[in-house]
């Protein structure tokens, strides 16, 4: 099996944005949408950048964002990726000239397999739980079963996902990349050096 990647979402603090580094993980993300109780604005976000090392890839997460929020982030802010966590069509996710991952809430009605093609430009795949008016951050674990094993496409595996499942997560879905946010917090937005770590090392012990 290959190297499961590892993203901790929703930083607020650079103190969290250390310990995620120091424990291992890939990637960080920073929510760019208001309503989130992990929501940071520019100025918080440039601190947070400041202190992460090169080669953790930092990720800005949009929820059916204006254009022009996008483009004021990227223009202000070294974005290694962008996350749209909404219903953003796949010409404005690729008209940034950003490379993107593409969220759906995983659903009965939803295949993956269509939902890839739409979004061919897209680097991967992140599926979540469905909670109708909650975009991502429910900490609750979505349906697995609706996963298919045969997938030409990358995928991040959220929903509900902490130190105590991941390992029954990955060896059952198999995904390029795992995203946690609440699974590692102590409050909204505030994450746990001690769970972060416990995290990461499930993870690898599957590696």
């Amino acid at each position: 099996m290959m190297r499961t990647r590892i993203k901790i979402c929703g930083i607020t603090r650079p103190e969290d944005g250390i310990a995620a580094v120091d424990c291992g993980v890939d990637a960080i993300g920073l929510v760019f949408y208001p309503p989130s109780p992990r929501a940071v604005n520019l100025t918080t976000a440039q601190k947070i950048c400041a202190v992460i090392p090169p080669f953790v890839t930092i990720v800005g997460l949009f929820v059916n964002p204006r254009p022009d929020e996008v483009v004021t982030i990227i223009t202000n802010l070294h974005l290694d990726l962008i996350q749209f966590h909404g219903d953003e069509s796949p010409e404005l996710c690729a008209s940034f000239g950003y490379p993107y991952i593409k969220a759906l809430a995983l659903r009965n009605e939803i295949d993956l397999s269509n939902y890839a093609r739409d979004y061919a430009t897209s680097s991967g795949l992140l599926v979540d739980t469905y909670q109708p008016g909650i975009a991502g951050g429910s900490g609750i674990v979505c349906n697995w079963d609706l996963i298919p094993e045969e997938r030409n496409f990358p995928l991040i595996l959220a929903g509900g996902l902490n130190p105590n499942n991941i390992g029954m997560a990955i060896r059952r879905v198999r995904p390029y990349a795992v995203d946690v946010s609440s699974g590692v917090e102590v409050a909204k937005g505030i994450k746990d050096y001690t769970l972060i770590r416990n995290f990461v090392q499930a993870v690898r012990k599957l590696d």
